[in-house]
């Protein structure tokens, strides 16, 4: 609970500090509601004790402040709910939430990406990106509430001390609903996994990349039933939960209606037994009849209040998570204006979380400055894994990786990938223009047109841009209105874009031309050989080339080839080739498969 009180501090002073007006207005009109409540229940009693005593002036004016009050109450009872969900809405949608995606975005790595734990969470954090903020005010309003809940008991305690019981029966609901609250909370995360499976499978479903492949093997029923059983999985534990919590809920207010009804003609005895006026019974059939308002809606916002858990739990959860992961990146330290010796690892060692055999295990080796390194091997043999390493995208399990003799995890996380390039195979498409979509390759130089075109020369894309209907200023993404790009021109932008930087130490092209033609492919990699030149010469950088296609990287300086998840030889194209081992073996199954000479 100390943890929720401070974290709605926190959002009080960040509603106060970005929309004080709103935040003051919607305070003042909680706190007259509550007042509104008493004075029109006390100016009642006046009214119909003046009325009996035959003082009319009085009763007039009783009745009066009575009508007043009654109208203050309703109408700050509406202006309050509006208040509230306007500063709700814009200081979550607009302030909040997005730092949760700063947050998310700012951690080095991308592990957190591919865990289901991790993911469960974000899914309820960013479905509700108003409801964190509203928990803030629905505290507030069952404070509000529960103090309008005594102020009730108050007044009907100036009747009878013994009409104070009621403030226990009004009670049981609200913690029943506490106890079927809780069921709902724990299944809501329960079942994250299953909803957004089914989201996956809905995605699939009408996805345009998706929907030929589907449609020419006739797999769109299969996915439908996939998507309605992973529903029904999930809304069958959530229907179960929501009717244990609506018996919980049902079985407390009968305990208050009983209360509520024995109070009622408690009172009644009194009054026809001469021990109260009939004032008293006016005050105490008024407000036993917002009573049930008045605890029903008490019980509403400690319902939200506690199931706000549902949202407020996996929101710290990530809060911790991101802390955890910031405290442990450690490093401070610039990378080097250029590399004189290059990169090393040593006995480098890593596991995908959740699996026991290691993606890579025990790699020790160096990539010399200005060398230009290939990486080799079947498909799952911890290619990709391995650049990844190199670009702090994972953190090692054990091992280190030096560059110019510093451990990687003492560098600077912005400032290492400041000095690198990359071209992933599953790179993005950003649907903005086409010399942004290249642009964000180094965004210090989005609007350089000059830079912007280079990288589009070096990436070979000049055909396709004067293809497109506004050139360099097209918009890209059928799906926002623009142009839609095949998958080799989507891959070109990606190259283009990874040509933005000129003062790279690490330039990576993983499997950077899967998606083209063997001559287009070809092509590139010869631009991209001379590019690794020019980088080595300025920076002494270091080019790492991920490819399947043997023939394509002979020219390299240094050949690693990886099996499973080993690195299991190194050396130059003639070197290997002369060992006769794995390298060997698998180029000339690819030479007879390709049918062509191999490229020295």
């Amino acid at each position: 609970m100390r943890r929720y009180l401070s974290l709605w501090a926190e959002f009080f002073l960040l509603s106060w500090r970005r929309r004080p007006l709103l935040t003051a207005a919607a305070l003042a009109a909680i706190a007259g509601d509550v007042l509104a409540l008493a004075g029109c229940a006390l100016a009642l009693r006046a009214a119909v004790d003046a009325i009996v005593a035959g003082d009319t002036p009085g009763a007039v004016t009783a009745g009066a402040v009575a009508a007043v009050a009654y109208a203050a109450y309703l109408v700050l009872r509406d202006l309050s709910g509006l208040l509230r969900s306007t500063v709700v809405d814009r200081v979550g949608r607009l302030d909040l939430h997005p730092e949760v995606y700063r947050d998310i975005a700012g951690l080095d790595g991308i592990e957190h990406l591919e865990r289901s734990d991790f993911l469960d969470r974000v899914m309820l954090v960013r479905a509700s990106p108003g409801r964190l903020v509203a928990s803030l005010w629905n505290a507030i309003m069952t404070v509000a509430n529960v103090a309008k809940l005594v102020v009730t008991m108050l007044l009907l305690g100036t009747v009878s001390p013994w009409l104070l019981l009621l403030l226990l029966f009004a009670a049981v609901p609200v913690w029943f609903d506490h106890r079927g609250q809780r069921v709902v909370r724990r299944t809501e995360l329960d079942t994250a996994e299953d909803l957004r499976l089914e989201q996956h499978l809905a995605n699939l479903a009408v996805g345009a990349a998706s929907g030929k492949e589907i449609r020419v093997a006739g797999a769109g029923p299969e996915l439908v039933r996939r998507q309605a059983e992973a529903w029904r999985r999930a809304t069958e534990r959530r229907v179960r939960a929501h009717a244990i919590a609506a018996a919980w809920r049902f079985a407390g207010w009968l305990v208050f209606v009983a209360g509520f009804c024995g109070g009622l003609a408690f009172v009644a005895y009194l009054t026809a037994q001469g021990s109260g006026t009939v004032g008293d019974l006016m005050l105490a059939v008024t407000v036993a009849a917002t009573l049930r308002q008045t605890v029903h809606s008490t019980v509403a916002s400690t319902t939200e209040t506690a199931g706000s858990g549902r949202l407020i739990e996996p929101y710290l959860w990530l809060r911790d998570y991101v802390a955890a992961q910031r405290a442990a990146a450690s490093g401070a330290v610039e990378p080097p204006r250029a590399l004189r010796q290059g990169i090393v690892l040593e006995n480098v060692t890593y596991s995908y979380p959740g699996t026991n055999r290691p993606a890579l295990r025990d790699i020790s080796v160096t990539l010399p400055a200005g060398a230009v390194v290939a990486i080799v091997g079947e498909y799952g043999s911890g290619k990709t894994t391995l650049v990844k390493l190199l670009a702090k995208l994972y953190r090692q399990d054990a091992g280190r990786i030096l560059v110019d003799g510093v451990d990687l995890a003492e560098l600077s996380t912005t400032g290492w990938r400041a000095r690198m390039s990359a071209a992933f195979q599953d790179f993005g498409r950003f649907h903005t223009t086409f010399a942004e979509t290249v642009g964000l390759g180094d965004l210090p130089h989005l609007t350089d047109r000059a830079r912007i075109e280079r990288a589009v020369r070096e990436a070979d894309a000049q055909e396709l841009v004067a293809r497109l209907p506004d050139g360099l200023d097209t918009r890209l993404g059928a799906e926002l209105g623009g142009v839609e790009l095949s998958e080799g021109q989507w891959q070109r932008t990606a190259l283009a874009r990874a040509s933005m930087r000129d003062d790279a130490l690490l330039f990576v092209l993983d499997e950077p031309t899967a998606s083209l033609d063997a001559p287009s492919e070809q092509a590139i990699f010869e631009r991209y050989m001379a590019r690794a030149r020019t980088l080595s010469r300025a920076t002494g950088a270091v080019t790492v080339i991920v490819s399947h296609r043997f023939s394509t990287v002979t020219g390299a300086d240094l050949i690693l080839v990886l099996h499973r998840g080993r690195l299991v030889e190194a050396g130059t194209h003639d070197e290997l080739m002369a060992l006769g081992g794995r390298y060997a073996e698998l180029y000339g199954i690819q030479a007879a498969a390709y049918a062509e000479e191999p490229i020295s």
